[in-house]
Formats: C-alpha cells, sequence, structure tokens
C-alpha cells in the first residue's frame, strides 16, 4: 500500500515507523524566508533555482525500551547571494545534512539536549518538514558570500 505524505503536515511517528524515503525538488520561492536571503539585484533575469531535498524516517530498536524516532534530511541549493569584496553575484552551493531523534515531549528534550550529539525534537503529528529543510539550509549559508577570486578588481585607495 503506498501512502501519502502531506510534508506541511507530516506524522513523523508513521513516517519514521513505515521507513520512508521521500525526495524532491521544489522552487526556491515555495521557502520564504530563504528566497528572502537570496540576490535580487539588479540585472537578476534568471529562474529561481531549485532546492533538492530529501527525508527519510527510521525506527532504531533500544534494548530494553521504545524504539527511537529519527529523521535524516538532505538538502541543497545553489543560491544567488552577493558577494562581500565586490557587491557582485555570487552562486553559493548551500547544503544541509542532518539527523534527529523525536522524544514524546519537551522535558525530555530539554534534559537529552545538552548530552546528545545529535538534535533533539518533540515528536508530532503535524510537523512542517519542509520548515525543517529551510532551517536547516538557512543554518548552513556562509557567513561571508565571497567569490574565490572576484571578476573585477575594486579600487582601493588609502589615504593618510
Amino acid at each position: 500500500m503506498d501512502k501519502k505524505f502531506d510534508l506541511k503536515h507530516l506524522n513523523v511517528k508513521a513516517f519514521a515507523r513505515d521507513g520512508v524515503r521521500l525526495q524532491g525538488q521544489q522552487s526556491l520561492t515555495h521557502f520564504e524566508r530563504l528566497s528572502d536571503l537570496a540576490w535580487s539585484g539588479e540585472g537578476q533575469t534568471a529562474p529561481a533555482p531549485e532546492v533538492s531535498w530529501s527525508l527519510t524516517g527510521e525506527m532504531t530498536p533500544v534494548a530494553g525500551g521504545e524504539p527511537e524516532i529519527w529523521l535524516h534530511l538532505s538538502a541543497e541549493v545553489s543560491l544567488p547571494m552577493q558577494c562581500q569584496r565586490c557587491l557582485t553575484p555570487v552562486l553559493e552551493r548551500v547544503a544541509a545534512e542532518r539527523s534527529f531523534r523525536f522524544v514524546a515531549d519537551e522535558a525530555t528534550a530539554a534534559a537529552l539536549d545538552d548530552e546528545a550529539e545529535e538534535d533533539i525534537l518533540v515528536i508530532s503529528r503535524d510537523f512542517d518538514a519542509l520548515a525543517l529543510v529551510e532551517d536547516e539550509l538557512i543554518l548552513a549559508l556562509p557567513l561571508v558570500p565571497l567569490h574565490e577570486v572576484c571578476p573585477q578588481t575594486m579600487p582601493m585607495s588609502a589615504v593618510d
């Protein structure tokens, strides 16, 4: 039986229990916060880039306890940004790859968060997986976008 999963309202437990793997591409325009960070200066005529993503659910057995619920995320986009050296567009490849473990409540998440290497989130039957994809890509953005070598030399001058 082929189930449909709504990524804006994902039942994470069912997704992990079924071991589903979903992947796709969506226009950057579907990710409003990420889209706001893209270059939109003069001469920007190219179509919006595509965000590629994949999500995999997994239940990991635990000796003497309930299985752990995991969501593995991978996403990437080539985002036009403004080079902070020459102020012209630069295409930055932004990629994120993370795994998230889901727990029953906020108290458990807070208790595990400091000692766990993985990210801990609270389980939900109405989880916005596409917002998580967007969050992770925003976190992966370069602090200072720069060309390896700027296409034009910048006039530099110093005055005593």
